[in-house]
Protein backbone atom coordinates (compact mmCIF):
# COMPACT_ATOMS: atom_id res chain seq x y z
CA UNK A 1 0.00 0.00 0.00
CA UNK A 2 0.95 3.74 -0.48
CA UNK A 3 1.63 5.94 2.06
CA UNK A 4 -1.01 8.22 2.57
CA UNK A 5 -0.81 11.74 1.92
CA UNK A 6 -1.28 14.68 4.67
CA UNK A 7 -4.65 15.15 3.63
CA UNK A 8 -5.95 11.70 3.42
CA UNK A 9 -4.29 11.26 7.01
CA UNK A 10 -6.48 13.99 8.12
CA UNK A 11 -9.53 12.82 6.51
CA UNK A 12 -8.72 9.82 8.44
CA UNK A 13 -8.17 11.26 11.62
CA UNK A 14 -11.53 12.70 11.55
CA UNK A 15 -13.35 9.83 10.69
CA UNK A 16 -11.76 8.33 13.69
CA UNK A 17 -12.67 11.44 16.21
CA UNK A 18 -16.33 10.92 15.12
CA UNK A 19 -15.70 7.40 16.23
CA UNK A 20 -14.15 7.77 19.18
CA UNK A 21 -16.24 9.99 20.44
CA UNK A 22 -19.33 8.17 19.74
CA UNK A 23 -17.52 5.11 22.00
CA UNK A 24 -16.84 7.71 24.81
CA UNK A 25 -20.24 8.33 25.32
CA UNK A 26 -21.70 5.03 24.84
CA UNK A 27 -19.05 2.96 27.03
CA UNK A 28 -18.32 5.63 29.23
CA UNK A 29 -14.22 5.37 28.72
CA UNK A 30 -12.30 8.32 29.42
CA UNK A 31 -10.89 10.19 26.86
CA UNK A 32 -7.52 9.08 27.35
CA UNK A 33 -7.87 5.44 27.52
CA UNK A 34 -10.18 5.57 23.90
CA UNK A 35 -7.46 7.73 22.61
CA UNK A 36 -4.90 5.48 23.43
CA UNK A 37 -7.03 2.45 22.35
CA UNK A 38 -7.43 4.27 18.68
CA UNK A 39 -3.62 5.11 18.18
CA UNK A 40 -2.63 1.68 19.76
CA UNK A 41 -5.20 -0.72 17.81
CA UNK A 42 -6.79 1.41 14.75
CA UNK A 43 -4.32 3.80 13.45
CA UNK A 44 -2.69 1.68 10.03
CA UNK A 45 -3.68 -1.76 11.89
CA UNK A 46 -4.36 -4.86 10.02
CA UNK A 47 -7.61 -6.73 10.92
CA UNK A 48 -8.24 -10.34 8.91
CA UNK A 49 -6.17 -8.78 6.00
CA UNK A 50 -7.87 -5.71 6.04
CA UNK A 51 -5.81 -2.35 6.59
CA UNK A 52 -7.24 0.32 8.75
CA UNK A 53 -6.04 3.63 7.30
CA UNK A 54 -2.90 5.63 8.78
CA UNK A 55 -4.48 8.80 10.33
CA UNK A 56 -3.07 12.24 11.23
CA UNK A 57 -2.33 11.81 15.38
CA UNK A 58 -1.94 15.34 16.12
CA UNK A 59 -5.15 16.24 14.16
CA UNK A 60 -7.08 13.69 15.87
CA UNK A 61 -6.49 14.87 19.45
CA UNK A 62 -6.48 18.36 18.90
CA UNK A 63 -10.44 17.37 17.56
CA UNK A 64 -10.62 15.23 20.00
CA UNK A 65 -9.65 17.56 23.03
CA UNK A 66 -11.61 20.68 21.32
CA UNK A 67 -14.51 18.48 21.35
CA UNK A 68 -14.48 17.29 24.66
CA UNK A 69 -13.30 20.81 26.51
CA UNK A 70 -15.48 22.60 24.30
CA UNK A 71 -18.26 20.27 24.40
CA UNK A 72 -21.21 22.38 25.71
CA UNK A 73 -20.36 25.43 23.57
CA UNK A 74 -21.02 22.95 20.44
CA UNK A 75 -23.26 21.59 21.84
CA UNK A 76 -25.22 24.79 21.91
CA UNK A 77 -24.64 25.69 18.85
CA UNK A 78 -25.70 22.21 17.45
CA UNK A 79 -28.95 22.89 19.69
CA UNK A 80 -29.26 26.09 17.36
CA UNK A 81 -29.09 24.60 14.18
CA UNK A 82 -31.36 21.76 14.29
CA UNK A 83 -35.25 21.93 14.50
CA UNK A 84 -36.79 22.82 18.28
CA UNK A 85 -38.39 19.94 18.36
CA UNK A 86 -34.87 18.07 18.05
CA UNK A 87 -32.58 18.74 20.40
CA UNK A 88 -29.14 17.32 20.39
CA UNK A 89 -29.83 14.54 23.04
CA UNK A 90 -32.36 13.32 20.72
CA UNK A 91 -30.73 12.90 17.34
CA UNK A 92 -28.57 9.81 16.52
CA UNK A 93 -25.01 9.26 18.27
CA UNK A 94 -23.37 9.23 15.79
CA UNK A 95 -24.36 12.40 14.63
CA UNK A 96 -24.23 13.63 17.69
CA UNK A 97 -20.74 12.75 17.53
CA UNK A 98 -20.23 14.20 14.29
CA UNK A 99 -21.11 17.79 15.07
CA UNK A 100 -18.92 17.86 18.60
CA UNK A 101 -15.65 16.76 16.21
CA UNK A 102 -17.12 19.37 13.33
CA UNK A 103 -17.69 21.73 16.05
CA UNK A 104 -14.63 21.30 17.49
CA UNK A 105 -13.21 22.23 14.06
CA UNK A 106 -15.01 24.93 13.62
CA UNK A 107 -14.59 26.66 16.75
CA UNK A 108 -11.06 25.81 18.05
CA UNK A 109 -9.24 24.83 14.91
CA UNK A 110 -7.89 26.70 11.89
CA UNK A 111 -9.38 24.47 9.74
CA UNK A 112 -11.49 26.61 6.53
CA UNK A 113 -15.09 26.55 7.11
CA UNK A 114 -15.68 24.99 3.53
CA UNK A 115 -13.02 22.00 4.43
CA UNK A 116 -14.58 21.32 7.62
CA UNK A 117 -18.06 20.87 6.37
CA UNK A 118 -17.05 18.87 3.49
CA UNK A 119 -15.01 16.45 4.99
CA UNK A 120 -17.80 15.60 7.83
CA UNK A 121 -20.32 15.39 5.42
CA UNK A 122 -17.89 12.74 3.69
CA UNK A 123 -17.57 11.13 7.20
CA UNK A 124 -21.49 10.99 7.25
CA UNK A 125 -21.81 9.32 4.25
CA UNK A 126 -19.22 6.63 5.26
CA UNK A 127 -21.80 6.18 8.29
CA UNK A 128 -24.61 6.31 6.48
CA UNK A 129 -24.49 5.35 2.50
CA UNK A 130 -28.44 5.73 1.64
CA UNK A 131 -27.66 9.69 1.83
CA UNK A 132 -30.53 11.69 3.73
CA UNK A 133 -27.99 11.97 6.81
CA UNK A 134 -25.07 13.84 4.81
CA UNK A 135 -27.83 16.42 3.30
CA UNK A 136 -28.77 16.85 6.74
CA UNK A 137 -25.21 17.10 8.08
CA UNK A 138 -24.71 19.39 5.87
CA UNK A 139 -27.52 22.08 6.42
CA UNK A 140 -26.83 21.43 9.80
CA UNK A 141 -22.77 21.86 9.77
CA UNK A 142 -23.34 25.17 7.55
CA UNK A 143 -25.75 26.30 9.75
CA UNK A 144 -23.32 26.29 12.82
CA UNK A 145 -20.38 27.57 10.73
CA UNK A 146 -22.36 30.73 9.91
CA UNK A 147 -22.43 31.02 13.70
CA UNK A 148 -18.85 30.11 14.37
CA UNK A 149 -17.46 32.08 11.88
CA UNK A 150 -19.47 34.74 10.25
CA UNK A 151 -16.63 36.42 8.78
CA UNK A 152 -16.35 33.30 6.28
CA UNK A 153 -19.58 34.01 4.79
Amino acid sequence: MTKPDKKQMKSAARLYAVQALFQMESSGQTVESVVREFETHRFGAVYDGDEMAEGDVTHFRAVIGHAVNFQARIDQMTDRALVAKWPIDRIDPVLRALFRAAGAEMVEMPTPTKVAINEYVDVAKAFFPEGKESKFVNAVLDHMAREARPEAF
